[in-house]
């Protein structure tokens, strides 16, 4: 039976790190412009819908939407966990893709297997951030519908809410949970010391430099390795990876919705 697959990769314009980042030029094109260019080229997924928010500037998020050819959806700016569900459920899909646009770097080939594998075992969740071996920029989740439905009607936390898929990672029988079928998709050799994603300047002057020396379209282990032997020229690969996530973990704590 074939599966519906869709896309939902979110992107807004208030950033507090980098305020709009997703709008910044990537040669011709912008951040967003060369994520969705990349998605793209999947060969399994049948929609691709851009979540953003009803913020101030939005509208350019959406332009860029149309000029690619993808679907959009405006939803809350804080509960991204609804704003996902909600550009979901019109399409009634069998699996969800989660990216997200501030990686425009994101794989296509590696997208598809990530796909392929989910539906050949019948996962709930697989994804390649379990336990991280790929690169920061390259995190792919795939997941049943139903499972986000599920998240949807129970996440609690505000760092639930906020990332997305919490609530099914935690209920994975990987973490030590009875509800959901998962598999980490690893490698044997880590490249998670590798950035490529965008929260910062410095970050965006990274894959600028690996787009003018190996182009768009090139695969994540080549801008990987352009890297590793060029260490001196992306000042960017000490940042913290997923500051965000632990961010908001550290609010649960502080507004009291997670004791210690």
């Amino acid at each position: 039976m074939v599966k519906k697959i869709i896309l939902i990769t979110q992107a807004r314009i208030g950033s507090t790190r980098f305020p709009g980042k997703v709008l910044k030029s990537l040669g011709s094109s912008t951040i967003l412009g060369v994520h969705l260019h990349r998605l793209k080229k999947s060969k399994l997924v049948d929609h691709i819908i851009v979540a953003t928010t009803w913020e101030l500037g939005s509208e350019e998020i959406v332009s860029i939407s149309k000029k690619e050819n993808v679907n959009y959806f405006k939803g809350s700016t804080n509960d991204v966990l609804d704003r996902f569900y909600k550009a979901a459920i019109p399409f009634f899909p069998d699996f969800v893709v989660r990216v997200t646009s501030d990686c425009p770097l994101i794989d296509p080939i590696l997208l598809d297997s990530i796909i392929q594998k989910t539906i050949d075992k019948d996962l709930d969740y697989c994804s390649n951030v379990l336990e991280n071996s790929y690169p920061d920029g390259q995190d792919i989740e795939v997941f049943k519908f139903s499972a986000l439905k599920e998240a949807w009607l129970n996440s609690n936390l505000k760092s639930e809410r906020e990332h997305v898929t919490p609530y099914i990672i935690k209920n994975t029988d990987f973490k030590g949970g009875n509800l959901y079928k998962s598999l980490d998709y690893n490698l044997n050799t880590k490249y998670s010391n590798i950035r490529m994603t965008v929260d910062e300047e410095e970050d965006l002057n990274t894959i600028r430099c690996l787009i003018n020396e190996l182009g768009i379209d090139n695969h994540w282990l080549a801008y990987s390795k352009y890297i590793f032997e060029h260490p001196k020229m992306f000042k960017n690969q000490k940042i913290m990876r997923n500051e965000g996530y632990y961010k908001s973990l550290k609010n649960d704590y502080e507004d009291g919705t997670k004791s210690l």
